[in-house]
């Protein structure tokens, strides 16, 4: 008698920015369609989130910036996430970084694959909160909190030239 086992492969999911699959979730409605990350997408092999959105953000809205420091500094409120028309969405920004780690937790996802620059998913750089385009070192919120629970978090740059890409 031949016993046959059937050996499951699990696939380790990542989380991106959903922006970078083409789906119109930026600030100003639209995207940062990538092709190799629509590939993964086509695959199955990551989950698309907006930080954004599931604080509960419209799409388009108004630009933001963290003034005066960086996500980290925001989820400990020592600094504010504001628009460039001068309205604070810190609590907005920090509800959606919360959703986003309750995502990656319920998934057992361990990597993020995130938007550079952006004031929720940045990773290495993120805007400087003058609205002029200066960059500083530093991440968003959601790329804050999720390296804070264990989650190695890539900007889409990085990630690109780690895989050759």
């Amino acid at each position: 008698m031949i016993l046959l086992i059937k050996i499951m492969v699990i696939k380790k999911m990542k989380l991106i920015s959903a922006c970078l699959c083409g789906i119109n979730c930026k600030y100003n409605g639209k995207n940062n369609l990538n092709k190799y990350y629509w590939d993964l997408l086509q695959q199955g092999d990551i989950i698309p989130v907006c930080p954004e959105q599931l604080g509960g953000l419209p799409t388009p809205r108004s630009a933001c910036e963290i003034v005066g420091g960086t996500g980290k500094h925001v989820i400990n409120g020592q600094a504010p996430v504001i628009s460039s028309a001068g309205k604070d969405f810190s609590a907005q920004f920090i509800k959606g970084a919360h959703e986003t780690l309750r995502i990656a937790l319920q998934a057992g996802i361990d990597t993020a694959i995130f938007k550079s620059r952006s004031p929720s998913c940045g990773n290495g750089t993120i805007y400087d909160g003058t609205f002029s385009g200066n960059l500083i070192a530093g991440e968003g919120v959601t790329a804050a909190l999720l390296k804070k629970n264990g989650i190695k978090v890539y900007n889409d740059q990085d990630y690109l030239k780690e895989k050759g890409v």
